[in-house]
């Protein structure tokens, strides 16, 4: 597997930035390379609630959701990735408080790449660093979409 984690804190509490991650159907209004969520599960936001991601590049891939801890973590299982060299993807996303109004977001990714040695270099390299642009993309979209719910 391999491991990727990033970090942002936000000027925000745990419970606002749990706000707008919390909205689980609604990634797309913070992640900048998913254009539209299907959601695949109805009711309430929780554990087992499953969505299709649909991104810029006309991909797609499916989330389901294995840890909901409000205000604290979001772990989802991805699978139907068709378009990505992956056989394996979990995404985790954790809150922490650092005093005041402040929280440290963590955003890791697990992954487990298709082709062999072949596919572990590649996952190495180029993967390691698009993905690492991804998840900074994805966290300054959650620190601007909660910095502007504190201002509506």
């Amino acid at each position: 597997m391999i491991h990727i984690e990033r970090t942002q804190t936000i000027d925000a509490t745990p419970d606002e930035v749990w706000a707008v991650l919390g909205l689980y159907m609604r990634v797309d209004e913070f992640a900048p390379l998913i254009t539209s969520v299907d959601p695949l599960t109805q009711g309430e936001d929780g554990m087992g609630s499953k969505r299709r991601n649909h991104f810029t590049n006309g991909t797609s891939l499916l989330e389901e959701v294995t840890v909901w801890t409000s205000n604290k973590e979001l772990t989802v299982r991805m699978s139907e990735m068709a378009g990505m060299p992956l056989k394996d993807a979990y995404a985790k996303t954790t809150i922490e408080p650092v005093g005041g109004k402040r929280s440290r977001v963590k955003w890791g990714l697990d992954l487990s790449v298709k082709y062999g040695p072949f596919g572990w270099i590649l996952g190495q390299t180029v993967m390691r660093a698009t993905l690492r642009k991804i998840i900074d993309g994805n966290l300054e979209g959650l620190a601007d979409k909660v910095r502007s719910n504190q201002n509506a």
